[in-house]
């Protein structure tokens, strides 16, 4: 049975077709293409009734030979059915880093009948940009599915090597398959011995637990699906979407990572217009004065809210402390002088929002409370810290409080070791999410050029961007003796405003107010978006450097940031509309400029047959912004 090359037709907003279903009367293998025809996934039932599959991108192999199933399960299957169908579609998300997202692939829902009449069905999608599966159960409503362990497996071709990190927050390292410390984070992006690259990830990841992925001990060159823990459901319901992203270029992998959110249902808020994307700065001092000075500074750079951090209602990890009152942990103000509806009144007359930080300790408990109460104040979203993650019972309760935030027009912010899956898309007022080693461990830049190849191709992250906290930047000295400076230079922060996605932008993390001496080169952030119509991954390669253009209305943004080491790149401009010229402003590290943080600015006409070159410092970066010519 085969899927075969569609023709190519106009891509419609939604288009749904179902093309035929067979039974299966015999052992066989099926067989599913991609539209664009360069993926295959093939389905196996061997003589046993096992069921495996493997993966062939232009007739390399992708995945060999590998096992899908679930343990406790039937391990004799018979494949009864097999229904083929194909969407071609497009989407507009609420905001994203473009305006339509597009959904295409030949999918196949194979249906199983194991012993004692147990049925099972496997739903596969095959894109142009990878292949996604997931374990089905149709059976009768309320019946309980226990599922103690995924069998799925994915064995890599020899010679395979991953981007490996071990927590959300971690480091990565470059590693083969074999003798990892313990299982890995996801995305875990692949490096094939073929040249071509791959990424296993997850998707819709919401009334469900955490899955790892860890070598299988039997098996070389696999790796399997670590579970954080049994679950159990009851039927009819899916399990998450295990995926195998697929790309002839890591920067491929970055362009099409829209493939997650296709896999999670349509956005399930009648009127988003409250949900408002934007730039925001943390308020460190807890106090109303200090608030208030930070408004003005949003004000005068243009940013969208500033957002008061842990301690605005007391020690943040005492079971007793009260979210819904204002008591300062006097640790970060003795005073107790925060006036927080004074302040929220404050930031309202000058068109500021506020955002305010709450310990899942408090959320856990007080949830219910908090909510109306905070809409009440209008304060609009909320940053959930230390939320715990991987089991289902932490997993069902984040999504679920999501959820429950829309009802009361609360924007979130996700801290610390969540990572998304594409819930985004059906509750758009999660706006973002940490799940990264950012400027809270202030990393190198080495690691900086591996995230966007890694973790970003999730989804957005809450990086926290710093600008002046640099020791020759510094007027705090105390401050400057604690291990939070800067291994970059402060161009290669300001690109970061480009390259990382982030529809709630933190800027200026570490920094306050009197820290800018109003550089001319903040005029780029002033002006920078946090969401775009487009984007297109010009260039890159994992750990060493990447180039990212963004279009927001008829204006492009390109950041471009390095490594450790100095470089020498070529920023080709075919992205820019054609026939048209553009006035490129270049903000590029300068060792002799005046400025004090040796930021330059020049410009240059350009169309988009151009090749602009760019000359990285160390550790450094350069962002440009392209305004057409009348």
């Amino acid at each position: 049975m085969m899927f075969s090359r569609c023709k190519k037709r106009l891509l419609l907003l939604s288009c749904c077709i179902s093309l035929s279903v067979f039974y299966v009367t015999a052992q066989k293998t099926v067989q599913l293409e991609a539209p664009d025809g360069k993926t295959r996934f093939r389905l196996f039932v061997d003589e046993g009734g096992k069921i495996g599959y493997d993966i062939f991108y232009r007739q390399q192999e992708v995945i060999e030979h590998s096992p899908l199933g679930l343990e406790g399960w039937s391990d004799r299957w018979h494949l009864m059915t097999v229904q083929q169908s194909e969407k071609n579609a497009s989407w507009k998300p609420v905001y994203g880093e473009r305006n339509v997202v597009h959904d295409h692939y030949h999918a196949g829902m194979f249906t199983f009948e194991g012993n004692e009449k147990q049925q099972l069905q496997i739903e596969v999608r095959v894109y142009n940009e990878g292949v996604a599966f997931r374990y089905c159960f149709p059976g009768v409503a309320g019946s309980k599915v226990r599922i103690q362990k995924d069998l799925s497996a994915f064995t890599l071709p020899a010679g395979t090597m991953a981007w490996f990190t071990n927590h959300a927050q971690g480091s990565y390292r470059l590693l083969p398959l074999e003798k990892w410390p313990s299982g890995a984070e996801r995305p875990l992006t692949l490096q094939l011995k073929n040249g071509l690259y791959a990424a296993l990830a997850e998707a819709a990841v919401v009334d469900y637990c955490r899955t790892y992925f860890a070598l299988d001990s039997t098996k070389t060159n696999t790796i399997g699906c670590a579970m954080y823990e049994p679950v159990e459901l009851s039927e009819p319901f899916s399990t998450p979407w295990r995926v195998i992203m697929i790309a002839e270029k890591p920067t491929q992998l970055l362009q099409h990572n829209d493939l997650l959110l296709n896999l999670n249902l349509p956005c399930a808020i009648k009127n988003t217009a409250w949900i408002k994307p934007g730039k925001v700065m943390r308020e460190m001092t807890l106090s109303t004065d200090g608030a208030k000075k930070e408004i003005d500074f949003a004000v005068k750079r243009h940013l969208q809210y500033i957002h008061f951090d842990a301690g605005w209602y007391g020690y943040e990890f005492d079971t007793a402390a009260d979210a819904s009152h204002v008591q300062v942990d006097p640790r970060r103000n003795p005073k107790n002088d925060l006036n927080l509806p004074a302040v929220i009144s404050y930031a309202k007359q000058h068109g500021i929002g506020v955002f305010l930080y709450v310990n899942q300790i408090a959320l856990a408990k007080q949830l219910d409370i908090l909510l109306p109460l905070y809409e009440k104040w209008g304060v609009a979203g909320i940053k959930f810290g230390f939320v715990s993650v991987g089991s289902y019972k932490w997993t069902a309760w984040l999504h679920e409080a999501v959820k429950k935030c829309a009802r009361y027009h609360l924007m979130v912010d996700i801290h610390d070791e969540y990572r998304p899956t594409g819930f985004s898309r059906t509750y758009p007022n999660l706006l973002t999410q940490e799940g990264i080693r950012g400027n809270e461990e202030m990393p190198d830049a080495t690691h900086n050029t591996v995230l966007p190849f890694t973790r970003f191709l999730c989804g957005a992250a809450d990086y926290t961007i710093c600008y002046y906290h640099r020791p020759e930047l510094k007027s705090r000295l105390a401050e400057t003796q604690n291990a939070r400076v800067l291994k970059t230079t402060s161009m290669h922060q300001m690109a970061l405003s480009v390259v990382y996605y982030s529809p709630l932008q933190f800027l200026y993390w570490y920094d306050k107010p009197e820290d800018s001496q109003d550089e001319p080169e903040l005029k780029f952030f002033d002006a920078v978006p946090t969401v775009w119509d487009d984007t297109r991954v010009v260039d890159g390669a994992i750990g060493e450097y990447i180039t990212v253009a963004r279009r927001s209305g008829t204006d492009w943004y390109v950041g471009a940031i390095t490594n450790n080491d100095a470089r020498d790149i070529k920023i080709n401009c075919s992205f820019l509309s054609a026939g048209k010229r553009y006035k490129a402003e270049i903000y590029y590290d300068d060792p002799s400029s005046p400025v004090r943080t040796k930021v330059s600015i020049k410009q240059a006409e350009v169309d988009a047959s151009s090749i602009l070159d760019a000359h990285l410092l160390a550790s450094g970066g350069e962002a440009i912004r392209f305004t057409p010519l009348k």
